[in-house]
């Protein structure tokens, strides 16, 4: 039977770790992540958790582990944050085309410099681009439930792809809250075996990881696309039946007081819950706002944020990471391509905020949807709450 108690959301993200029967585990300690592996250890070490645990020597250590786990036909998770994703990004970037299905969970932290320790989207904004289904957890329920579907979209031979979860820094990831701890019955459920779609095997040779040359590279490259893209039509059903077997539903896009909103927010992460707080106020006051969330960042569900804010004058975007050179954040940039040949298009403006672990209040939200509602139709963009 699940049970419901307060628990660091780092430490139910392990739990969930465990109740996967994860096979191996590589960890490096990196804040604010540390909590989730060192909890792990605490599980192997009294027997809790039937896994392999491997205190690697750095964070391309312990990708470079999970490369082989998992290519041997292992359940595989590993953890890190910022500067450790970083140092991961060699291996980050190899994962996807060799179809190994690890789990990464990102407590997401800012890139120095200088040096910072709190929270922005900047780490995983940096390997937008690898190849790995990204999903972003809002609260603590949430993050202990993406685990688990992140092992299971991963797995599912239609995909064979690598996941990395999103959960805030500190403002997430050490937060105590109270969250349903599911039983082991019921998971089994929903996560079957791990069955990978080929392995390395001594007694069936086969290589991994070879030279591609011009000849091959891009039709290579083109086949990951390919894989990611479909992966939606997986991540989708996996949402649905998560919600069959646990009763909580969860969406690529999921949209708040947003059916007739005049002025949109879209943002991901657990900011939402805050913007979610100020458009109940504001509506309160007689104005059409809503928020639009991204579950899923990778694959973009491009057909699902057009439906979710298609019909808006409004869109504010949020951005979490300050794109150094250009005037637009990873997030709106990719926005305006969305809308561009859209029937339907809202007048789009670009919002950066909360860098490097600086609160974000309603208020700050109660500007935004003012700023973006009285832009008539010109982009904006703009870094939020600049000290002069």
């Amino acid at each position: 039977m699940a049970k419901r108690i307060g628990i660091e959301v780092s430490l139910a993200v392990a739990e969930a770790v465990k109740l996967a029967d994860t096979d191996v585990i590589a960890a490096y300690p990196i804040t604010p992540q540390t909590h989730i592996v060192e909890h792990l250890s605490e599980l192997v070490a009294d027997g809790s958790l039937d896994a392999a645990y491997i205190p690697v020597e750095s964070e391309h250590s312990a990708m470079s582990s999970c490369l082989g786990s998992s290519a041997a036909g292992a359940r595989t998770f590993t953890a890190t944050s910022s500067q450790g994703l970083a140092l991961m990004n060699e291996m980050i970037y190899i994962a996807p085309v060799l179809r190994t299905p690890i789990v990464l969970a990102i407590a997401n932290r800012a890139l120095s410099a200088p040096i910072n320790i709190w929270n922005d989207h900047s780490d995983i904004m940096s390997v937008r681009d690898a190849g790995w289904i990204c999903l972003f957890a809002e609260n603590g329920q949430e993050s202990l439930d993406l685990t688990l579907i992140s092992f299971r979209v991963a797995e599912d031979p239609k995909v064979s792809l690598p996941v990395s979860l999103n959960l805030d820094g500190f403002t997430l990831s050490h937060f105590i809250e109270p969250i349903e701890i599911p039983d082991k019955e019921t998971v089994d459920k929903f996560l079957p075996p791990f069955v990978p779609c080929f392995k390395l095997d001594i007694k069936a040779p086969m290589s991994l990881g070879l030279l591609g040359g011009p000849e091959y590279y891009t039709e290579s490259r083109k086949a990951t696309d390919d894989a990611l893209l479909a992966s939606k039509t997986v991540i989708k059903k996996a949402f649905a039946e998560f919600n069959d077997v646990f009763g909580r539903q969860y969406n690529v896009v999921e949209s708040y007081q947003a059916k007739d909103a005049e002025t949109i927010v879209l943002a991901m992460g657990s900011i939402s819950e805050t913007a979610m707080t100020a458009v109940d106020e504001l509506r309160a006051q007689g104005k059409k706002v809503g928020i639009v969330r991204l579950r899923l960042w990778r694959p973009l569900p491009i057909e699902e944020i057009v439906e979710a804010v298609g019909h808006a004058k409004n869109l504010a975007v949020i951005d979490r990471h300050l794109v150094l050179g250009a005037p637009y954040g990873p997030v709106g940039l990719e926005m305006m391509s969305v809308f561009y040949s859209a029937s339907q298009k809202p007048n789009i403006s670009n919002f950066v905020l909360g860098l490097g672990g600086r609160d974000v209040t309603r208020d700050d939200f109660k500007y935004i949807f003012d700023r973006a509602a009285a832009q008539q139709g010109q982009t904006r963009y703009e870094i939020v709450g600049v000290l002069e």
